[in-house]
């Protein structure tokens, strides 16, 4: 893997060397704005017509009611199924319903409508820290459009929920960038905080560990290197090890709770035999779209290495795709899983960034507009649990 930066490409649309760091991401906030507006607005037709609600599909179904139910009451709550799984909100992270309650402290808002707060404001900061690596990696017109594609993924209405998927993203991004701008204290700090968010925090870690083991051969480490490098597991051993403390499980506690979801890692086998039976049955076409979607994936994994991504982009992008994809569970969930492995669009993002600034901007209004459709169909139907 490389642990060289990728050459930024000077275009147009890169501005002067002197422009203030919030000048030069406007125009990504812009376009972030714009689409998820877009989808906002197609949701709350879509809810009209079907006589839903918006704001209670986006802050009051699935995920978001744990994470509620967290801020307003701790930690504590499950429920038992028939079957005798037991689903224990231990599963969920605690970075987002601390947020929540804070939020809805400081404002009087309800903990679900508190949580659409952070996500809105946790997009954006993952949209400029989406920017800021494509930036610094491959030039201003690309970093604007990655986070145009980002907002404009197909399951992109997540990062409108009180969900923690945005709010992971931010972390991650902002803590990859501080890796690659040798900002060890503050990409640990943020790694901690990604660990405080979601299971998949790992990933972050083990991109730093990755880039301060490359800065260390090339004789750049330091104690802040170091200070970066004990930092970022901090968060989630901590809760990890809270929850085997109090479940009695010890190291293994939070995997017993994970498998009270039916959550765990066998390397695909399930996920596979999922799609196995699509492909048995009158569901074929989804068979063949899920095979698709997986190719999809990992052509553009294939492709971030051949563009050349620093070894720590690799990395984390690698072990989020893998968990996303190799995890048991609930198989429609994997499409929001893979919302932070944002590298994978960096190579669309540069490709888009040598065509025409119409012709890119019309591939990504098509983009917006089918992502918008999509995502009030998606939460009006199953919706992402």
């Amino acid at each position: 893997m490389n642990d060289t930066p990728v050459t930024p490409e000077n275009d147009a649309t890169d501005a002067p060397p002197g422009l203030s760091p919030l000048r030069r991401v406007a125009p990504a906030l812009a376009a972030f704005a714009a689409v998820r507006l877009l989808g906002l607005a197609v949701l709350a037709g879509w809810g009209a017509v079907a006589g839903s609600s918006p704001h209670k599909l986006l802050s009051a179904r699935w995920d978001s009611l744990w994470y509620a139910r967290i801020a307003a009451e701790g930690y504590g709550y499950e429920v038992a199924l028939p079957n005798g799984d037991v689903h224990s909100n231990l599963a969920f992270f605690p970075l987002l319903p601390w947020l929540e309650r804070l939020v809805a402290a400081v404002t009087g808002l309800s903990y679900g409508s508190a949580g659409l707060v952070v996500s809105v404001v946790a997009g954006f900061a993952a949209a400029w820290g989406i920017f800021a690596v494509a930036d610094l990696l491959l030039g201003r017109r690309a970093g604007i459009l990655a986070v145009a594609l980002w907002a404009a993924l197909p399951v992109a209405v997540v990062q409108s929920m009180a969900y923690s998927e945005a709010l992971f993203t931010a972390l991650a991004a902002w803590a990859l960038y501080g890796v690659l701008r040798g900002h060890w204290i503050t990409a640990g700090l943020l790694a901690a905080g990604a660990g405080l968010t979601r299971p998949v925090g790992a990933a972050v870690v083990a991109a730093l560990w990755v880039g301060a083991a490359l800065a260390w051969r090339r004789g750049e480490g330091s104690w802040r290197t170091a200070a970066g490098v004990l930092l970022a597991p901090l968060g989630a051993a901590a809760y990890v090890l809270w929850v085997g403390h109090r479940t009695g499980g010890g190291l293994l506690g939070y995997l017993d709770v994970q498998a009270g979801w039916g959550n765990g890692f066998d390397g695909g086998w399930a996920f596979a035999r999922f799609i196995g039976e699509r492909l048995a049955s009158s569901a074929f076409l989804a068979g063949v779209g899920l095979i698709a979607g997986v190719l999809l994936v990992l052509w553009l994994y294939r492709s971030c290495v051949r563009q050349g991504q620093p070894a720590v982009l690799l990395v984390y992008c690698g072990i989020v795709v893998a968990l996303a994809l190799c995890a048991s569970g609930y198989f429609g969930s994997k499409p929001r899983l893979l919302l932070p492995a944002f590298p994978l669009l960096l190579p669309v993002a540069a490709a888009l960034g040598r065509w025409g600034t119409r012709r890119a901007a019309a591939v990504l209004g098509v983009l917006a507009a089918c992502s918008a459709v999509y995502g009030a169909f998606w939460l009006n139907g199953s919706g992402p649990p």
